[in-house]
């Protein structure tokens, strides 16, 4: 891996906001040995156009939550991909419903290139960095800098106390 400078990043106080996705239980070394669910997840959420399943959307986003952390980056924690919504009185069957906590968040933007790529890298030089994280919930956004999945851009909010 090329050595990355540690990244730039702001922090930003976030208002609460509602998700509704499909969910899972995962932690960091099940997705490194190739026996999580994070890739499972995205294929099926692409496969199935559930974002198209999902009423009252804030926005176009696709919102990735972590939450429900057992302890740190290194415990178990929850994944939930889908979107922000309005409201969460219908939450298609199969779907659940999670709230982002208010709070402040360190705030980081991925370098251009493949998704896949991008998103790992960002996520190991965060971990590189002493933040005073609040382990309840970090969220990643896939808005229009990150239609061309082979050029994209990805906000990560890792919230911190």
């Amino acid at each position: 891996m090329t050595n990355h400078p540690t990244p730039e990043f702001r922090i930003i106080p976030q208002l609460a906001a509602l998700v509704v996705g499909i969910a899972g239980r995962t932690s960091n070394a099940h997705e490194m040995a190739g026996t999580g669910i994070i890739g499972k997840q995205w294929e099926r959420f692409v496969r199935e156009n559930l974002v198209a399943q999902i009423p009252e959307r804030a926005d176009s986003a696709v919102v990735a939550v972590y939450a429900d952390y057992a302890s740190d980056k290194d415990a178990e924690d929850t994944f939930l991909i889908g979107a922000r919504v309005k409201s969460v009185a219908v939450v298609p069957q199969g779907m659940v419903a999670k709230t982002i906590p208010a709070g402040k968040y360190a705030t980081f933007i991925s370098e251009p290139g493949p998704v896949e790529r991008v998103v790992v890298e960002t996520w190991q030089r965060i971990w590189g960095i002493a933040l005073d994280r609040a382990y309840r919930a970090d969220y990643e956004v896939y808005d229009e800098r990150a239609a061309d999945p082979g050029s994209a851009q990805v906000a990560i909010y890792v919230g911190i106390r």
